[in-house]
Formats: structure tokens, C-alpha cells, sequence
């Protein structure tokens, strides 16, 4: 094939492109405006009004002070407000109700992108999702926490670890219980095998959002019980009232 068919074929596969788009629009999920060809999810107005917490960049954050006393975390933080009122809150809407993975594994890796050059996340050696029970991971058919941490392994180069922390009971859900409730709604709901395999390492612990911290702390608590490693957390959302 020489190089003018190559261009021929080029220009026909943009051409396919748009004209796809002309019916299925790649739009942007927050303004609904159509998205250049560099553009994934968000349009890069939307991106860069997201209401980021900046909280990894330093140790004292509102969401670390959630854990103070509860269990012993090296850092936490989360990437944006999830605040009543903000259409922001549709992207985990659209993450773990609609399908949407590619919300999850998109906002994961500019999350990432930001822990890789703050200092305070720089000896990260791996990353472990909150998991689903095997009944609600066939409800939902992925794991939200999985593919925010797709994410940000992309952006941050440290491996995912999917075979440490397990989900061994199927919980109700934590939407309208308060803390106390929540802890003991996932108290023994986890465990750890494999523990050998993170021995010394330190842990980066993910989820979709943060409220009470009680799930979190739980899975922390696992880990810390029944490994020598250290663990942080991150979440794609901090949730909050105003």
C-alpha cells in the first residue's frame, strides 16, 4: 500500500468518525457540548473547573482528619467536592449506575496525574481498589473503585493489586445510615490473603467517595491487621455539606 492510498484511507476513516459523531455525539457529560478529538469525557472548559480539593497537597486535609484516631493512615485525600447542588455530582452518578466506566478510569488517571507530583504520594508501591462482592460485581459488571485505580496506575506507573483485599459478605447499602451504623454494616465484611505478597509496601487504598470514611477504614483496619504494609487513601470525591 503505497502512501497516497494510506492518506485515502485516513481521510476516510476521519470522515467515518464524524460522521458518527454527526448521530452518537462524543459529548461532553457535564456541558453536553461536543468534544475536540483530544478531548475524552470532558471538555477541557468542564475539566478545568471541576472543583478539585488540592487536599494531596498537604497531610492535614479535611479528609484526613476524618480518620485521626480511627486507624492509622499515612496520607488521604480525594480529587473534588461531591457537594449538594453541583453538577459535578453526575459523573459517580453516571460511573455506578449508568456504565459508565470510562468516567471512572478517565477522571482516575487526571487524578493521578496530580498524586504523582505531589511529594506525599511519591512512595507509593501499590494501588488496591475497595472490592465488590461477586453478587453485586455481576449486578454492576465492574467495580468502580477498580477502574478509578486503572487510572490512576496509568498516570502514577505502580501497579494495581486486585488479589490482596477481598469482599467475603454482601453488604446493604451505606446511603442514609450514619457512621456508627456504617461501620457495623461492613465490620468483618473483608479480609486479606496474599499477604506475603505486599509485605513493607505502602498501599494506596481507593474508592469512588468518601462520606463517613467507614468503609474505608475497615478495609485500612484489614490491611494493617494482617500485613507489614503501610496504607493511604484516595477517593475520586469528597462528600460534604454546605
Amino acid at each position: 500500500m503505497d502512501s497516497k492510498q494510506i492518506g485515502i484511507l485516513s481521510i476516510a476513516g476521519s470522515l467515518l468518525k464524524d460522521l458518527g459523531n454527526l448521530f452518537y455525539p462524543n459529548n461532553c457529560i457535564i456541558c453536553h457540548d461536543g468534544l475536540a478529538r483530544s478531548e475524552k469525557v470532558l471538555c477541557t472548559a468542564c475539566l478545568y473547573h471541576i472543583p478539585r480539593t488540592r487536599f494531596w497537597l498537604t497531610d492535614d486535609n479535611p479528609v484526613a482528619k476524618i480518620f485521626w484516631g480511627r486507624v492509622r493512615l499515612e496520607q488521604a485525600c480525594s480529587f473534588f467536592y461531591f457537594a449538594r447542588g453541583s453538577r459535578y455530582r453526575k459523573l459517580l452518578h453516571l460511573l455506578k449506575y449508568r456504565g459508565r466506566s470510562e468516567v471512572g478510569e478517565y477522571l482516575g488517571e487526571v487524578f493521578g496525574q496530580e498524586l504523582y507530583k505531589s511529594e506525599l504520594y511519591s512512595n507509593i508501591d501499590g494501588i488496591v481498589p475497595v472490592p465488590l462482592h461477586p453478587k453485586k460485581l455481576r449486578i454492576r459488571g465492574y467495580n468502580q473503585a477498580e477502574v478509578i485505580a486503572n487510572g490512576l496506575s496509568k498516570a502514577m506507573g505502580v501497579p494495581v493489586i486486585n488479589d490482596v483485599l477481598i469482599r467475603n459478605v454482601f453488604t446493604q447499602t451505606q446511603t442514609r445510615k450514619n457512621r456508627a451504623d456504617r461501620v457495623k454494616n461492613v465490620s468483618g465484611a473483608f479480609s486479606v490473603i496474599n499477604s506475603e505478597s505486599v509485605e513493607g509496601c505502602h498501599l494506596l487504598l481507593v474508592d469512588d467517595v468518601v462520606t463517613t470514611g467507614a468503609t474505608l477504614e475497615v478495609c485500612a483496619q484489614a490491611l494493617l491487621q494482617s500485613t507489614n504494609a503501610k496504607v493511604s487513601v484516595a477517593t475520586l470525591a469528597y462528600a460534604y455539606s454546605i
